[in-house]
């Protein structure tokens, strides 16, 4: 008996102290997660966009603002707008794709839509870097996407896709093109289609209703999707070093680069904290544009 008021007290009272106990514990080992592995690093790297490199050491207490101000010159404007500008052209592309087969996958049965999931969540139990390796076998020159084309008759020379900015493309769609249709799919999965049998029950058509009713109703999981996209597709810096080579230098490139190969740990930290930083901005037009109620059926 664990209590002084009877065995039936004593009974519920000792797994409501243990349910207690497991919660407290379980926030504790969550909080000190975060905070040594997340909030620290971070904070870590916010003081270091303010430091210099030393010569002897990654760096140097000498507090300036240089970092900030070197991300303004030209080449590195450039390395943003090309890392803005891909990673919007694969977020598009990736829409495109993604919501007709969010859209048919959620009008499926049941075990229809779980087998189409397992499809989906199949590829990231193999290494990412072996399907973006994967890749190269079908876009090479003597690869299956020429062969067949060549097959076909499309073509009469190959088609020089390795070390391309197309060739980055690719594997960044085919990479991200997941995190863009599960919460699409989450969003439709719950739409209420009774909406659109009322609909064209009073004379609209069919693109009137997609656009009327279907897309602003779905607006929160594809806000969610771009941000899923957009997010990694600038930081992904091993699909344009394997597919694209020196000319898809994207920031994911960059940041890697100073840390790893120039040294430069200041510019590197600059250029992290202002990715957050366009990361921060997202999530707030994000929460902005969508009600609790919409976020939480996303969840």
């Amino acid at each position: 008996m664990c209590g002084s008021n009877g065995r039936l007290v004593g009974r519920l009272y000792c797994p409501m102290k243990r349910d207690i106990f497991f919660k407290q514990c379980s926030i504790v080992i969550i909080f000190a997660w975060l905070l040594f592995f997340a909030l620290l690093p971070f904070t870590l790297v916010l003081v270091g966009g303010f430091l210099t490199g030393g010569t002897n050491e990654f760096l140097s207490w000498h507090f300036t603002l240089q970092s900030y101000a070197d991300l303004f010159q030209l080449l590195y404007l450039r390395i943003f707008l090309r890392s803005f500008y891909l990673a919007g052209i694969t977020a598009i592309i990736c829409l495109i794709l993604a919501y007709p087969f969010a859209y048919i996958m959620s009008k499926f049965s049941e075990n229809v839509r779980l087998f189409w999931m397992l499809i989906l969540i199949i590829p990231f139990w193999t290494s990412s870097l072996m399907r973006i390796y994967s890749i190269i076998i079908v876009i090479r020159v003597k690869g299956w996407f020429n062969g067949f084309l060549l097959w076909a008759g499309l073509i009469h020379q190959p088609l020089h896709l390795m070390y391309t900015q197309t060739a980055t493309l690719i594997g960044l769609v085919y990479t991200l093109l997941p995190f863009m249709i599960l919460p699409l799919y989450a969003n439709l999965e719950k739409f209420n289609w009774t909406l659109l049998d009322a609909a064209r029950d009073l004379g609209a058509k069919q693109l009137r209703r997609l656009f009327k009713i279907v897309i602003p109703l779905t607006l929160p999981g594809i806000i969610a999707g771009m941000l899923l996209v957009l997010l990694p597709a600038m930081t992904m810096f091993y699909v344009p070093d394997i597919l694209g080579g020196a000319k898809s230098l994207l920031l994911g490139n960059l940041i890697k680069n100073q840390f790893i190969e120039a040294y430069n740990w200041p510019l590197g930290c600059a250029v992290s904290v202002m990715l957050t930083v366009v990361m921060v901005v997202m999530i707030a037009f994000y929460w902005k544009m969508t009600t609790p109620k919409e976020r939480r059926e996303l969840m």
